[in-house]
C-alpha cells in the first residue's frame, strides 16, 4: 500500500514526530510506501511531493516545525480543488491518505472522506481546542514556553512597579491563557469564552498594585471585552475564513496606564510559542498518534481520527472532532478566578 502523509495549518512541536512514527512503524511493521505531499492541502492539490522513508525521519524527533511544510490552503475554496486532489492522488499511485492538522485540516479530510477517499486524521493544534481528545500535542510546549515567559516576567514587573500584560495565542478557546496563567501565578486571565468587564480588570490591577507586587494579565489574542467598553481590531480573514487576531494585549496596557497612572507594558509570545523544540509530553503523544493512525490506515479504519482519551489513543469519528470545538467550560475558569487580584 501507498499511503500520502500531509501536514496543514499553523506549525506546532510535535508534527515530525508523527511523521517519524507513521513512517517508521509504517515500513517496519505494515510493508508500507510513503509520499510526502508538501505544504498542506496544496501539496496534493498541485501534486507537489517529497521522498519520505525511513532515512528522511532519522534525526527529527526533538525538532519543531515540520519537514513536509504547511499552509492554509483550502482546497474546498478552489475550483476544482477535489477532483484535482483526487486525480492527483490516483496519478501517484496513493491507496490512502494520513492528514495530520487542526479543524480546518481535518474539516478538509472530512469532506474527502465523504467524497469516497481513504482518510486517516490526526489531531494537531496548540490551542487544545479540537473536539474528541482530550489533548493535542503541541499544547504542552505551548504551555511550557508561556509560563516560563510569566515566570520571567514576574520579576522585572515587581522590580519597575510596572503591569505586565502577556498576550498568547487562543482564537476561540481560551486553554493555554487558563493553564500558562494558573502555572504562572498570573493575576487576571481572560479567555474568548468569557467576555471580560474593563472596570472589573482595572479593580483587580489596583488591587494587585496595593500589596506592593505587580500584577501580570494574560490575555488570550481572541479574548473581547464587554460591547461598547474597548475598540478592538482584526484583519483579513484567510481562506478558512479565520482573521489575524492581536493587539488586545497592547489595549489593556494603554487602558491600564490611563486608568490607575501605573506603567504597563505588553508582551506578545506570538509564533515563540509554536516552535522550537517540542516537550516529553508532546513527543510521546505525537509518536503514539502517529503509530496508531498506521494502524488504522492497515485496519481500514478510515473516515476516522486518533484521539487521547484518559492514557488511552482511541478512533472517533472525523465527524466527532472537527462539528464543534472545545472550549474552556465555566467551571475550570472559576477554579482560576480563585486566584485572581
Amino acid at each position: 500500500m501507498r499511503v500520502g502523509v500531509l501536514t496543514g495549518g499553523g506549525d506546532c512541536p510535535g508534527l515530525n514526530a508523527v511523521i517519524r512514527a507513521v513512517v517508521r512503524k509504517g515500513i517496519g511493521v505494515h510493508g508500507f510506501e510513503f509520499v510526502g505531499f508538501r505544504d498542506g492541502w496544496r501539496g496534493p492539490l498541485e501534486g507537489d511531493t517529497m521522498r519520505l522513508d525511513v532515512p528522511a525521519v532519522r534525526g527529527i524527533l526533538p525538532r519543531g516545525g515540520t519537514i513536509l511544510g504547511s499552509s492554509r490552503t483550502n482546497p474546498i475554496k478552489v475550483d476544482g480543488g477535489v477532483e484535482r486532489i483526487k486525480d492527483n492522488l490516483a496519478g501517484f499511485g496513493v491507496d490512502a491518505l494520513i492528514a495530520i492538522g487542526g479543524e480546518d485540516t481535518l474539516g478538509v479530510a472530512r469532506r474527502l472522506s465523504d467524497e469516497g477517499l481513504r482518510v486517516v486524521g490526526v489531531p494537531k493544534t496548540i490551542d487544545n481546542d479540537l473536539n474528541a481528545t482530550d489533548y493535542t500535542f503541541g499544547f504542552d510546549t505551548a504551555v511550557n514556553i508561556a509560563t516560563e515567559a510569566i515566570d520571567r516576567l514576574h520579576t522585572t514587573a515587581e522590580s519597575h512597579h510596572r503591569a505586565l500584560i502577556v498576550e498568547v495565542m487562543g482564537r476561540h478557546a481560551g486553554w493555554i491563557a487558563l493553564h500558562a496563567g494558573m502555572a504562572g501565578g498570573a493575576n487576571v486571565i481572560l479567555i474568548p469564552e468569557r467576555p471580560f468587564d474593563v472596570d472589573r480588570v482595572m479593580e483587580y490591577v489596583e488591587s494587585r498594585f496595593k500589596t506592593r507586587y505587580a500584577p501580570i494579565v494574560v490575555v488570550a489574542e481572541g479574548a473581547h471585552p464587554k460591547d461598547g467598553q474597548m475598540e478592538l481590531q482584526a484583519g483579513e480573514p484567510d481562506a478558512f475564513g479565520h482573521v489575524r487576531l492581536g493587539g488586545v494585549g497592547q489595549r489593556l496596557a494603554d487602558e491600564i496606564e490611563r486608568r490607575t497612572g501605573k506603567e504597563a507594558r505588553c508582551t506578545v509570545l506570538g509564533h515563540i510559542q509554536r516552535g522550537g523544540t517540542p516537550t516529553a509530553f508532546d513527543r510521546v503523544l505525537a509518536t503514539r498518534f502517529g503509530v496508531n493512525a498506521v494502524d488504522a490506515v492497515a485496519d481500514g479504519d478510515f473516515g476516522k481520527m486518533v484521539a487521547l482519551r484518559g492514557t488511552d489513543i482511541v478512533r472517533v469519528g472525523l465527524g466527532a472532532a472537527t462539528e464543534e470545538l472545545k472550549l474552556v467550560p465555566h467551571a475550570r475558569y472559576e477554579e482560576a478566578e480563585v486566584f485572581f487580584g
